[in-house]
């Protein structure tokens, strides 16, 4: 894929009326509808994303496990054919290079990143290949996003299967009208979520089928505009608003991302640091701001006249009718319910993370 990959259903989804914008390295769909309804029938049954802004590589060769186990901050070596893992790359320092999804299958682990991380994840792995039997190679495949609360039962019936119980980040492989897909759990918005990964000549026959169960699911075709508020009402961090090369793993609350017993890895020192010492000095917390619009990435945030924190993303979140943000603050202004300012002087306070939780379905 290019530095900004223009989705395979790119001309229908504009034939249907969808704005397409740049994301995350990715051109796809703002909107199809009203975003806000487009928000809300993900939250209330079910939600499609054309998740053409993820690019997706192949890990192989002999070394594959042992090296990735050195590289990346979560445990990947005990992984097994159809399970998967959230990781991060790290510097020495312990920043944040990307966050990815890493799968494991029989010959390959298959790493899953923002389409505009895809040439810095490949050139930082590359670059620590030394003596090691591994081989990278980038795959052509492209994803679609079911999201929300009716989001299996719709997939069930686009695909004419019936899914096994799935944790999180585990998968299947199977086919579709010919073409061979992979099926992954994984939520992006907060709700219940599953990925269909297929080619491109694959994929409008899976978005079309989906699209066929709309009005029996209550499915709405959705855009990036509605995954931003959904990402953000449940406390997800992406790379570039609120993950950077500034960050640490900590202060991100990322701990989903690692392993504290696999042993040593890029970065290790800082994280195992941070966490010896019981607290880090920025952290992630959620924000509920006294203003109808939401505040610009990069506004500051004080207390006492004191600069204490920024706002990374922000939206009117359309669940909870009130605006809402992410934002990086001092650790010592950072328990819910701390009163802070915005600038120029709107009153926010502090709230626990995520601002709108699902409830467990048991799958």
């Amino acid at each position: 894929m290019p530095s900004c990959a223009r989705s395979p259903l790119a001309d229908y989804h504009a034939s249907q009326g969808a704005r397409l914008v740049a994301y995350h390295g990715g051109l796809v769909p703002a909107r199809f509808s009203d975003p806000h309804q487009e928000h809300e029938a993900v939250r209330q049954a079910a939600g499609l994303f054309d998740f053409s802004f993820r690019a997706k590589m192949a890990v192989t060769g002999a070394d594959r496990a042992r090296f990735l186990q050195g590289t990346v901050t979560n445990d990947v070596k005990n992984l097994t054919p159809g399970q998967g893992t959230y990781a991060a790359l790290l510097n020495p320092q312990g920043h944040i290079l990307a966050d990815l999804r890493i799968y494991c299958a029989e010959d390959r682990f298959v790493i899953d990143t923002d389409a505009d991380l895809r040439e810095k994840v490949l050139q930082w792995l590359q670059h620590h290949i030394i003596a090691d039997r591994v081989k990278l190679e980038p795959l052509e495949m492209y994803a679609l996003a079911f999201q929300g609360p009716r989001s299996r039962p719709l997939l069930e019936k686009t695909l004419h299967l019936d899914l096994p119980a799935m944790e999180e980040f585990d998968y299947l492989t199977t086919n579709y009208a010919g073409f061979p897909i992979r099926i992954v759990r994984a939520s992006s918005t907060g709700e219940e979520g599953y990925e269909v990964w297929v080619g491109a000549k694959g994929l409008p026959g899976v978005w079309g089928a989906a699209c066929g169960q709309a009005p029996t699911y209550d499915m709405l075709p959705c855009g990036v505009e509605a995954l931003e508020s959904l990402r953000i009402e449940a406390g997800i961090p992406r790379y570039g608003p609120d993950l950077a090369e500034d960050t640490l793993l900590l202060e991100a609350d990322l701990v989903n991302a690692v392993s504290f017993t696999k042993g040593c890895y890029i970065g290790q020192e800082i994280v195992e640091r941070s966490r010896r010492r019981g607290h880090i000095n920025w952290k992630l917390v959620g924000l509920v701001v006294d203003a109808a619009e939401a505040p610009a990435p990069g506004e500051k945030l004080s207390s006492d006249a004191n600069e204490i924190g920024e706002v990374t993303s922000a939206c009117v979140s359309p669940t909870l009718g009130k605006t809402i943000a992410l934002a990086y603050v001092r650790r010592e202004v950072a328990e819910p319910g701390t009163k802070l300012v915005l600038a120029p002087g709107i009153p926010v306070e502090v709230t626990a993370l995520p601002f709108c939780k699902r409830a467990e379905t048991g799958n």
